[in-house]
């Protein structure tokens, strides 16, 4: 009789619904390794806007695909979903060697969807197309294509923000070139994760109670330094480092440049974060198998009934 495969263990969710929490938890009962899975926390030295786990919270547990990138420069080339799955296949792998649980933390659904179920194999890519997609960008605003793309596919357009143009200018590409949705293609010729049984769980806290949530924690970020960081930030890389476009940093680059006012910065990120806690339980509600849980992350008894269920899937 063959030995079952290892457990995956993939905690699903909103921003500020409590994944961190959840996570340092079970890595704590349960001798896990906590995989990232955020578009933003790849990039080293973005750190206030990002909501990364605190510094002795990662020493603490061993933490991966955090701090793995240079911020990118005008230009470059930024990380793909294809790119992240690649790391985060060779992490799961590595922490299952050390005979550790490895738990996937998931707030990009797109990352989430390329680990576990693969990428499509898509157009070549087309500089010439991807050129005139910046300039439109650049003269009209991302949010100009991201209508474009809500258009041509409703289904990327509701995982990507609208502020980042590298990814709805990679979707458009995608989706102009092959002439058909960009997510229709990955239904077909995907590489789904072998070799792992997957357990997802997510987190689905009141909807007002998560926005106060949001408000606070989005207010926080200005009070505890997010302007400061981001002046740094373009001094050192330009605005066309892409994490820049994330929601925080975006509203804090429009209040140095002059835009706006604090007050109209930190409301336009409290709304911006509560538009993208909308727009992760959309795609989370697709994905399949998942156990939910009507609360915070922090919950003393959802924690415990989480590591009883992870126990039981062990066994």
């Amino acid at each position: 009789m063959t030995a079952p495969h290892p457990l995956l263990v993939v905690i699903l969710g909103p921003t500020a619904s409590g994944k961190t929490s959840l996570s340092l938890f079970l890595a704590e009962q349960l001798r896990g390794e906590i995989v990232s899975c955020d578009s933003v926390a790849v990039y080293r030295e973005f750190e206030i806007g990002t909501a990364k786990p605190a510094l002795a919270d990662r020493q603490r547990i061993p933490h991966h695909l955090i701090d793995v990138v240079s911020p990118t420069e005008p230009g470059s080339r930024p990380m793909t979903a294809g790119d992240y799955a690649r790391l985060a296949r060779q992490a799961l792998q590595e922490i299952h060697s050390r005979g550790n649980l490895p738990i996937v933390v998931g707030g990009t659904g797109l990352y989430l969807r390329a680990v576990l179920e693969g990428l499509f194999v898509g157009p070549p890519r087309s500089e010439e197309l991807r050129t005139r997609l910046r300039d439109r960008a650049d003269k009209r605003g991302a949010a100009y294509l991201h209508r474009i793309l809500q258009r041509l596919d409703p289904k990327a357009a509701a995982a990507i923000h609208a502020n980042d143009a590298p990814k709805v200018i990679r979707a458009l590409e995608v989706s102009l070139s092959a002439r058909r949705p960009m997510t229709g293609l990955w239904e077909q010729g995907r590489d789904p994760l072998q070799g792992f049984r997957i357990l997802r769980v997510g987190l689905n806290p009141n909807r007002e109670a998560l926005y106060q949530r949001i408000n606070h924690r989005a207010a926080e970020m200005f009070q505890h330094g997010l302007v400061e960081e981001t002046r740094e930030l373009i001094a050192r890389y330009g605005l066309g480092a892409g994490p820049l476009a994330s929601l925080g940093y975006s509203q804090a680059a429009e209040l140095i440049a002059g835009k706006i006012t604090l007050e109209q910065a930190v409301a336009a990120a409290q709304q911006g974060h509560r538009n993208y806690a909308k727009r992760q339980m959309t795609w989370f509600r697709r994905e399949p198998d998942v156990t939910w849980y009507q609360g915070f992350g922090d919950d003393q008894k959802i924690q415990s009934d989480i590591v009883r269920l992870v126990e039981a899937k062990q066994k």
